[in-house]
């Protein structure tokens, strides 16, 4: 299972992708910029019984880690262990091959786990002396469901990781290239801070053709501080491209059509633009896309911005009855925080996790899939990376959510884009996906759960988002020809909307509005219960479903009772964001309520004859989707490849072309 070697010269680590002995580099272990602790947890891990502690000084590079005397550290963490069973699922390799470079003495142990994270030592070796180098061969024969492998290190000396690389052998694949593609609106500090990291990463530069920035902002992106050196850093490989504001379907579609006609890559890497990188995790997608079987869509996850060790999600799915994202696993769960339990702690992580589909915060795609799928749909936001994973996978084309890979994003629990202008979107877009790519008659049980959640707008006295969802939904059913020519316009008038509701006016300070008054005595939101196991974590809160339909059916009587006198002058409650839920806000007939962002509150008042009127409104859709569903999804399925072919995104684009250069470009993106 494994060799002693001595160290070759032709080990060369300091490049990218280069051979040694028929092997590459799969990926490198590494550490943070700067010696940042905030994000040490991630790549140093660290269980509840370590006692070692997680200093920034012992952070020597980018791939280097200092061990004090007498220290035990593992490398089994989120950026560092080696996703073996991924590796054995969607690839060609069948072993991997650990190299660790070391200065001082000690000891190296290496350990897998199986599917349920069960963890065992497989080698030692000892080490003793100044450029040592530890190579394992490791197979991966038996990672069918899950697991990892990674390597720790135990100190008698003071040790000194000076690299550690997981390569995997040649085969006959070609090293793919990269264009990067960021869609922005507005954010130009976080393309430049980016573009700085990009040109920091040498490993990065040798594999990437190209950095598209397509900006559809009125704060642009060259006028930004620092755009102009981190422009120049980047040499010849940075592209800016403006255009009119189409979202983010628009934008990333652009990026789809530039990495394609242009003929330049192998594969382009879709990127939201308030991220912060890990530009290793560019290289490990590449590196894995050449691997893989098939032509394959491999995405990374995404940590939370403002909780930097705090995961989002380790892979979604959608529900095919309710058809509203979910997680594949009944033991996995949303915002994982490593800085509380690392990866060997996790357990349920180590099952393998396989997706639907992969957000485009960050998500890789092979412009052979662009050829032959097409591009975006032109859904404005919302939706459209779930419905190219599926579009992608009903050809034939999976996506692998690979962990080691990611960026950090706000999290949308900091955002809640539920409610306001996105509500159009979130629901036009979710019923078209729905039409596109479900099984079920009449999609199933979404219809049902829409319905419902009209209702649970309405009774918050939401109704500004109501209207926007009134809007989608008529909008689905004036059918396909029309979404090209909305990509642009309905954004717009959407937000011109929230000028007539007091539900979408946010004001800054208490002091904007009347004083609060009430003589009502409200029930207080009901809390989540301690886990007794650790009482920083909440448990969910157990509902029937009976109560749930009874606090429903009070909750819409409700709206059609008077209104007390005072709600209309004056509020009659304070609502802070967490308790913003439907049978909490639903006992009252006025409420400042605070937004997601903390930035200032909006005045809810209920209004029972809009209520009447908005409800009509919302059976009478309703009805209508579900007596032309089939029609309506048939039209639309049969729309779909003209829809996203490059021809109608040239049109969408302005991009024009006379005849001979239109068949050679044409020619050229079908060879």
């Amino acid at each position: 299972m494994t060799e002693r070697m001595p160290v070759p010269a032709q080990w060369d680590t300091d490049v990218s992708h280069v051979t040694a002995q028929g092997y590459r580099i799969a990926s490198r272990v590494i550490f943070p910029q700067g010696g940042d602790l905030d994000v040490l947890p991630l790549y140093v891990d660290k269980n509840h019984d370590d006692v070692v502690q997680l200093r920034p000084e012992n952070i020597l590079g980018r791939d280097s880690f200092r061990i004090v005397a007498g220290e035990r550290v593992s490398f089994g963490s989120y950026f560092n262990a080696f996703a073996a069973s991924y590796w054995r699922r969607w690839t060609v390799v069948n072993e991997v091959r650990l190299v660790i470079n070391t200065s001082g003495a000690g000891q190296i142990a290496v350990y897998r786990t199986n599917a349920r994270g069960v963890p065992l030592r497989i080698d030692t070796r000892d080490i003793a002396g100044d450029a040592i180098q530890s190579v394992f061969d490791l197979p991966l024969q038996t990672f069918g469901d899950g697991g990892f492998y990674w390597f720790e290190i135990i100190a008698a000396t003071e040790v000194v990781l000076d690299s550690a690389q997981w390569w995997v052998a040649e085969s006959d694949r070609p090293h793919g290239t990269l264009t990067l593609s960021t869609t922005t609106y507005n954010k130009p500090d976080y393309v430049v801070r980016n573009l700085g990291l990009m040109s920091q990463d040498p490993n990065l530069l040798g594999v990437l053709d190209q950095v598209l920035i397509v900006d559809q902002g009125t704060e642009k992106v060259v006028d930004e501080p620092g755009y102009t050196e981190a422009a120049a850093s980047l040499g010849e490989l940075v592209d800016v491209i403006e255009q009119p504001n189409m979202g983010g379907s628009g934008g990333f579609a652009r990026g789809q059509y530039e990495s394609t006609v242009r003929g330049l890559s192998d594969y382009v890497v879709l990127l939201d633009d308030d991220i912060s990188i890990e530009t290793e995790s560019f290289i490990r997608l590449a590196t894995f896309a050449d691997m893989c079987k098939s032509p394959t869509l491999v995405g990374g996850h995404m940590f939370d911005l403002l909780n930097r060790t705090s995961l989002h999600t380790f892979g979604e799915i959608v529900d095919p009855n309710t058809w509203q994202p979910t997680v594949p696993g009944a033991d996995q769960y949303l915002s994982h925080n490593f800085n509380k339990y690392g990866l060997r702690e996790s357990r349920w992580m180590h099952t393998r996790i396989d997706v639907d589909y992969n957000g485009w915060w960050m998500c890789l795609i092979p412009t052979r899939v662009i050829r032959e799928v097409g591009l975006s749909l032109p859904l404005f936001i919302k939706w459209d990376d779930v419905e190219y994973g599926l579009r992608a996978r009903d050809h034939g084309f999976p996506t692998v959510s690979l962990p080691g890979s990611a960026v950090w994003h706000i999290a949308w629990g900091d955002k809640d884009d539920l409610v306001g202008w996105q509500a159009y979107f979130h629901e036009r877009n979710r019923l078209l996906t729905c039409m596109l790519h479900t099984s079920r008659p009449k999609g199933g049980q979404v219809l049902y759960y829409s319905q419902t959640q009209d209702l649970k707008h309405l009774v918050s006295m939401q109704y500004y988002t109501i209207q926007g969802r009134l809007l989608g939904q008529r909008d689905l059913l004036a059918g396909p020809s029309q979404l090209h020519d909305l990509l642009v316009t309905r954004n717009a008038e959407v937000r011109g909307m929230a000028k007539e509701y007091s539900d979408s006016q946010l004001k800054p300070e208490y002091e904007n509005f009347p004083p609060i008054r009430t003589t009502k005595i409200a029930k207080p939101p009901r809390r989540r219960a301690r886990n007794e196991d650790d009482p920083r974590e909440a448990l969910p809160i157990n509902e029937s479903r009976l109560r749930l339909i009874l606090k429903g059916g009070f909750a819409v009587l409700r709206q059609f009772l008077p209104m007390d006198e005072h709600a209309t002058e004056n509020p009659q409650v304070h609502i802070p964001h967490k308790d913003n839920k439907w049978w909490n806000t639903a006992q009252w007939d006025s409420a400042l309520v605070s937004n997601a962002e903390g930035t200032g509150l909006s005045w809810y008042r209920r209004q029972p004859k809009m209520t009447k009127a908005l409800m009509g409104e919302s059976v009478s859709n309703h009805v209508k989707l579900l007596q032309n569903w089939d029609r309506l999804a048939a039209e639309y399925r049969e729309a779909l490849p003209r829809i996203t072919s490059l021809e109608a995104w040239e049109a969408t684009f302005g991009i024009t072309h006379d005849a001979n250069d239109q068949a050679s470009a044409r020619a050229e993106v079908n060879d």
